[in-house]
């Protein structure tokens, strides 16, 4: 980072790194927790997940105020200004992801009153995956990589491709047995957030590409085959047991 002749200013602009880190920490605890509770049936596990995704908007809407007042007050300009963008864009992806663990989490608890289902055990490898890209996209903020931030906007096929295929595994469960419908269809959800998970990391590491380079992506996103029933998890909805 460009050193100022105003220290204050060098400081600001390693807070809003450092809140993104942050952030970004207690992102990946929220969304591996979710993944505990929905494995292990957990469901105090995954109300606290639930109880706690408050912080996150509290942490993003800190981030928010440190932009402005930058903004305000010191006109950034060059790579300064594109940390400031990144740093938005980033902590809105993040709070999303911290959205989704809080979906995952809901239906984790419905799901635990019900006799396990053998594609959990796909859901959770699903999620390992995520989980690593998320790791992986936050160390290439930190570390300002582009390339190791474009090695995970690469894996999100991978995961579109996962979700895909439990799709339809969970479609022929429901087929063989009615008794099968409520928990594959919370389990459904629980897939479809871990995807849009993936997808937010993939923003992310758009994103970091911009930050280093000051460029945006050219190429197409690498996505798996387009799903044929599209499924919508509000932020705030509930789930009925």
């Amino acid at each position: 980072m460009t050193d100022h002749i105003v220290k204050t200013y060098d400081e600001e602009l390693d807070r809003i790194s450092n809140s993104i880190v942050h952030l970004g920490g207690f992102i990946e605890e929220q969304l591996s927790k979710a993944i505990a509770s929905l494995v292990n049936r957990d469901s105090q596990l995954a109300d606290s997940v639930v109880n706690d995704d408050k912080k996150a908007d509290e942490i993003e809407e800190d981030i928010n105020n440190q932009v402005i007042r930058i903004l305000a007050l010191r006109q950034p300009m060059a790579v300064d200004l594109r940390l400031i963008t990144a740093a938005l864009k980033i902590s809105s992806d993040l709070e999303r992801i911290g959205d989704h663990a809080a979906n995952v989490a809901k239906r984790a608890h419905a799901l635990s009153q019900y006799e396990p289902i053998r594609p959990v055990s796909a859901v959770s490898r699903m999620a390992q995956i995520v989980q690593k890209m998320i790791k992986d996209v936050l160390d290439a903020f930190l570390e300002r990589d582009a390339e190791r931030a474009m090695e995970v906007w690469r894996r999100d096929e991978e995961v579109d491709e996962m979700y895909n295929s439990l799709l339809r595994e969970l479609v022929t469960y429901m087929m063989e047995d009615p008794r099968n419908i409520t928990p594959c269809t919370n389990l459904l959800f629980v897939a479809k957030n871990i995807e849009r998970v993936g997808d937010h990391a993939t923003n992310m590491a758009e994103t970091i590409n911009f930050l280093v380079y000051g460029k945006t992506v050219k190429e197409n996103r690498p996505k798996g085959e387009t799903d044929a029933i599209e499924l919508t998890d509000m932020p705030n909805s509930q789930t009925k047991d």
